[in-house]
């Protein structure tokens, strides 16, 4: 298990573009076309599975908008920020 961590440690190690609410972090991410931001999704889908830590992706046209949080530890750890800087390389 990871340790939770406290708000100034959220904001203090957050990727770029993402933004912490509450006990979670989420960023939505823009594509081209429908079909990039599945492409993407999948891609996420494949990260998450290796870490074994899996977000919520919601899909919409040229969308796909990420929330991170560990349910298991009530907040934001350090497998969250983790898993965010892989999705962001993998979005780049």
């Amino acid at each position: 298990m990871a340790d939770l961590l406290s708000d100034d440690e959220i904001d203090a190690q957050l990727p770029d573009g993402w933004s912490h609410e509450g006990d979670r972090i989420e960023r939505t991410y823009e594509f081209d076309s429908y079909l990039e931001g599945v492409g993407f999704a999948s891609g996420a889908g494949g990260l998450a599975e290796e870490a074994f830590h899996h977000p919520t992706l919601t899909v919409e046209w040229r969308e796909v908008t990420v929330e991170l949080t560990s349910h298991e530890e009530g907040g934001v750890t350090t497998k969250d920020i983790d898993l965010a800087e892989r999705l962001n390389e993998l979005a780049d």
